[in-house]
């Protein structure tokens, strides 16, 4: 298999910043010594995909361990894919879309018309859905993208539940189900059930904070009352405002949409205005052990979605692995924290690779599309189903709901333990606690 992208993995002596400016994940494994292996050219065509990637900028965290999930896929794949009795070589494409949506379209203008890629894979759902997706669509090329609810996927780029999308696919957690699994947790502690809220203006904040099918009428139905915060840029750092608007409702429970930096200079600023509620339900921030390690003290009892988690008794198709034990893999050979986007960046392979695997011509656009669109997968995320979708196009991923501790051993400051179970109906290991419990 070869891996290759732009002009820094060609000639000599690239430098990290050409590399970087550039999106390569290829060159990046090649300047941190990491060995990019071959896969033996068969005497028959190659399948090429691309891969895009959010490697530098405000979604970082969300591709960090892609250059170790991309290490570990290429093993499974070193002597091809092997497709109705027939060898494919494999030709990766990786790009870094920096976080942008701008930049994220220009990479997806490269994989699609000058690599020609049969596939396209992405973990930034949010970035990917408009003019990058609707190129996909007009030129015929299949892409699955993942990392972003599905409602703000779909509904973002006006889909019909009943028609779909020509060539994009997408799966992940439902927003819906995150409002629901939100409820479910605080009604399961003592609160004064004053909600405030905050959001990212980003296509999933504003799906979120929407009042028809949004956070908003979740807590309207169930009893809370909203201390709506409003929206925010992402070049925010400053959220007086804010806090000063959640603190004057006496709200118990802070929720929202935020990025990890973000949610630092929140409580930090909080702590500084003597706001202290009482649950911490947040969505993005809390995806990752380094966006709680950096609240110090103050990120223990911090509670939120979880995506995938070493707990889940899912097993990988690729490797066979338990969730376990990728986990385990990557914190020995990695030397960091197990992270969220580590289980879900691995699945998209596993999405990738079950298509192609499934398709009657993987060379064949329609072929793999349908591939796609009857697809039914056993992942390390949880069963993924495409064809028996009640919303074409999409699958729905099952969540949990997570709270983050001081652990009591081991050689991680936090552990994130299940407490609610969620679409899931895996076993909690925890009940959900107080901030003021946990003080």
């Amino acid at each position: 298999m070869t891996s290759k992208n732009s002009q820094e993995t060609r000639g000599s002596g690239p430098t990290r910043r050409d590399m970087l400016k550039a999106g390569s994940v290829a060159a990046l494994a090649v300047a941190g010594g990491v060995p990019l292996a071959n896969v033996a050219r068969a005497d028959t065509r190659t399948i090429k995909i691309g891969y895009i990637s959010c490697m530098s900028g405000p979604r970082a965290d969300f591709g960090a361990t892609d250059p170790w999930v991309l290490e570990r896929v290429k093993a499974t794949i070193k002597n091809g894919l092997n497709v109705g009795g027939k060898t494919y070589a494999v030709d990766l494409v990786m790009k870094d879309n920096q976080s942008d949506a701008n930049r994220t379209n220009t990479v997806a203008n490269e994989l699609i018309l000058r690599e020609k890629c049969d596939l396209v894979l992405t973990n930034d759902g949010e970035n990917i859905a408009g003019a990058a997706d609707e190129l996909a669509d007009a030129r015929g090329v299949p892409l699955i993208s993942t990392l972003s609810p599905w409602e703000a996927w779909f509904f973002g780029r006006h889909g019909a539940p009943d028609k779909g999308f020509p060539f994009t696919f997408h799966y992940c957690i439902g927003a819906g189900d995150v409002f629901n699994l939100y409820a479910n947790m605080w009604n399961t502690v003592k609160t004064n059930k004053i909600v405030g809220s905050l959001y990212m203006d980003t296509p999933a904040g504003r799906g979120f904070s929407d009042p028809a099918r949004g956070l908003p009428a979740v807590l309207k139905k169930t009893g809370y009352t909203e201390a709506p915060a409003g929206y925010f840029q992402l070049s925010n750092d400053d959220f007086t405002n804010q806090i000063a608007t959640m603190k004057n409702a006496n709200a118990g429970i802070v929720t929202g949409t935020t990025y990890p930096s973000h949610f630092v200079t929140f409580m930090n600023q909080a702590a500084q205005a003597g706001f202290r509620p009482e649950v911490i339900t947040v969505a993005g921030p809390f995806l990752f052990p380094s966006g709680v390690q950096a609240l110090g003290d103050r990120g223990d009892g911090m509670s939120t979605e979880v995506l995938w988690n070493p707990h889940l008794g899912y097993n990988s198709s690729l490797t066979g692995q338990t969730a376990q034990q990728l986990a385990d893999e990557y914190e020995a050979s990695a030397g960091k924290q197990w992270t969220q986007p580590l289980g879900i960046s691995h699945s998209l392979w596993e999405v990738g690779f079950a298509a192609i695997k499934n398709a009657a011509d993987p060379k064949d656009k329609n072929s793999l599309r349908e591939a796609i669109a009857t697809l039914k997968i056993d992942t390390i995320v949880g069963p993924l189903n495409f064809k028996d979708s009640p919303i074409k196009n999409v699958a729905v991923q099952p969540l949990v709901g997570g709270q983050w501790r001081k652990a009591k051993s081991g050689k991680h400051p936090f552990e994130l333990l299940i407490v609610n179970s969620g679409t899931s109906g895996v076993k909690p290991d925890a009940e959900l606690k107080l901030l003021s419990q946990l003080a």
